[in-house]
């Protein structure tokens, strides 16, 4: 039997998680919750039904819910998963876990007691070049690990840039911002390709421009960090560097791993479209990826053939309570790396 889910959120929860939920045989969509628009993507998705809260939700639906999963805006991840998990129910949470560190370690203990599956949307671990780099890594290609960087380089908070003014995004204490939206995947992609553990964090969020510019030419103030970095001892001599910068004049994203003997460089406009190329001392080699097996689904949203991915780990999470899915207590680690550079 299909596991029902309903998605609180119609951004990204409207553009990835229905279309990946709607798509995926093992779960069945049947509600959406959002203030405002939930009635709208309703209709327009063919989602039976919609409601105006997470509480409204698990109340309308009761017993003909088995997940909620949770794409809202950071300032609601805490509440939106800690009424799933009271309610029962199995939970899948976009990143950030939570806006501070306390929320999340507050949300992992209950995920605990709840007993059910409690995953986090760290989909990049699914797309192909960073498959092949963890392999890499397994079977001993890349052995002796000194260092990998994960990288995103970004035009979207460029000075020039005109943005209209969020309710949430370029405020700090709502969540906003690249550290949270970003720096979450990319703390992530360092610990999964290398297979450590963070043993210790140094780093610093920094906002070149606190005053932003709407398309009107209105300006705003902006809280909210618009690049971040962080410094990881992974331990066993490994150091992990992590970058996102949106002021910059291109899109780049980047996964190098620097091993003893060899280092191999995935690189692209988007994590989605990177290339693999090994080095090994003079000589550059393309690494061969192998499509990805959802990779038709590309069309609905560049991002639901890795989230597909993501929900065929989380089916059995919910099954077995095990496999490889990203936990909790993943997003948790994330949590840690950013409070440790300032944001918390």
């Amino acid at each position: 039997m299909a596991l029902r889910v309903g998605i609180v959120g119609s951004g990204f929860g409207g553009t990835v998680h229905a279309p990946a939920f709607a798509l995926h045989p093992q779960f069945e969509l049947v509600a959406i919750a959002s203030p405002n628009r939930a009635p709208a993507l309703a209709a327009a998705r063919g989602i039976p039904h919609a409601f105006a809260s997470v509480e409204q939700m698990l109340e309308g639906l009761g017993d003909r819910l088995d997940v909620v999963s949770v794409s809202s805006p950071p300032f609601d991840h805490h509440h939106s998963v800690m009424a799933a998990l009271a309610a029962g129910k199995h939970v899948l949470c976009e990143k950030p876990l939570a806006r501070t560190l306390r929320e999340a370690e507050e949300m992992t203990a209950a995920a605990a007691r709840a007993g059910v599956a409690a995953a986090v949307s760290f989909e990049f671990r699914y797309v192909s070049a960073v498959q092949a780099l963890r392999e890499l890594v397994e079977n001993g290609h890349l052995a002796g690990l000194r260092e990998i960087e994960t990288v995103r380089f970004g035009t979207d908070l460029r000075a020039a840039t005109r943005r209209p003014q969020s309710t949430w995004w370029f405020e700090r204490t709502r969540g906003g911002g690249v550290a949270q939206a970003f720096m979450p995947h990319y703390i992530d992609l360092a610990t999964y390709v290398t297979g450590a553990t963070t043993q210790a964090t140094a780093g610093f969020l920094r906002t070149a421009i606190p005053t932003r510019t709407d398309p009107s030419g209105a300006t705003y103030p902006s809280t909210v960090a618009d690049g971040a970095f962080a410094l990881l001892d992974l331990g066993d001599g490994l150091c992990g560097r992590v970058t996102i910068d949106s002021t910059l004049s291109l899109d780049q994203c980047t996964v190098a791993v620097h091993a003893d003997g060899r280092t191999a460089v995935a690189s692209g406009k988007t994590l989605q479209e990177m290339s693999l190329y090994v080095v090994d001392g003079d000589e550059s080699t393309e690494y061969e990826l192998a499509p990805h097996k959802h990779a038709q689904h590309a069309s609905a949203h560049p991002s639901v053939p890795a989230f597909l991915s993501l929900l065929d780990d989380f089916a059995t999470l919910v099954e077995t309570k095990g496999g490889p899915a990203p936990t909790f207590a993943d997003g948790l680690a994330a949590q840690r790396v950013l409070a440790a550079i300032g944001y918390d």
